[in-house]
C-alpha cells in the first residue's frame, strides 16, 4: 500500500452549504470517506487533512516528505495566490495531483492561473466530487506502474 495524503485548502470546509450551485452538495466528510474507501480499492492508504490556513497546510506539506507517497490537493483559492504552496510541493518532491471541483477554466478569469499546476503531476477540475476519485485513480497508477490502476 501507498500512503497518500489528500490536502483541502481554505473554506472546503463549508462543502455542502458553501454556494452547492458551483460546488454542490457533497460534504467534505463525505468526500473524505469516499476517497479512504476508493484509496484502499486501489492501494492506497489515505489520510486527510483541511486548513483554511496557508502556513497549517505548507507545514503538511513539509511533513510528508519521507512519510507519504504522494499528495493530492485542493488548494481553494489559494491555487490561484500562493507561491508559497507552489514552492512547497516543489520542495518535497513527491508527485502531486491538482484537484477543483469546479472548471476553474470556465469560471472568472483569475481562477484559469494555477500556481500549483507548473509543480503537478496534472490537474482535473470540473467533476466535483468525483474529480478526487479520479485523482486517486491517477496517482495510484504513477505510483504502481503496470498496475492498471
Amino acid at each position: 500500500m501507498h500512503d497518500v495524503l489528500v490536502l483541502n485548502g481554505p473554506n472546503l470546509n463549508l462543502l455542502g452549504t458553501r454556494q452547492p450551485e458551483v460546488y454542490g452538495a457533497t460534504t467534505l466528510g463525505m468526500i473524505e470517506d469516499r476517497c479512504t474507501k476508493h484509496g484502499a480499492s486501489v492501494g492506497l492508504n489515505v489520510s486527510h487533512l483541511q486548513s483554511n490556513h496557508e502556513g497549517v497546510l505548507i507545514d503538511a506539506i513539509h511533513a510528508a516528505r519521507g512519510v507519504q507517497d504522494g499528495l493530492i490537493v485542493n488548494a481553494g483559492a489559494l491555487t490561484h495566490t500562493s507561491i508559497a504552496l507552489m514552492d512547497a510541493f516543489a520542495s518535497v518532491e513527491l508527485p502531486v495531483v491538482e484537484v477543483h471541483l469546479s472548471n476553474i477554466h470556465a469560471r472568472e478569469a483569475f481562477r484559469h492561473s494555477s500556481y500549483i499546476a507548473p509543480v503537478a503531476l496534472g490537474q482535473i477540475c470540473g467533476f466535483g466530487a468525483q474529480g478526487y476519485i479520479f485523482a486517486l485513480d491517477a496517482l495510484a497508477a504513477h505510483l504502481t506502474p503496470g498496475s492498471g490502476a
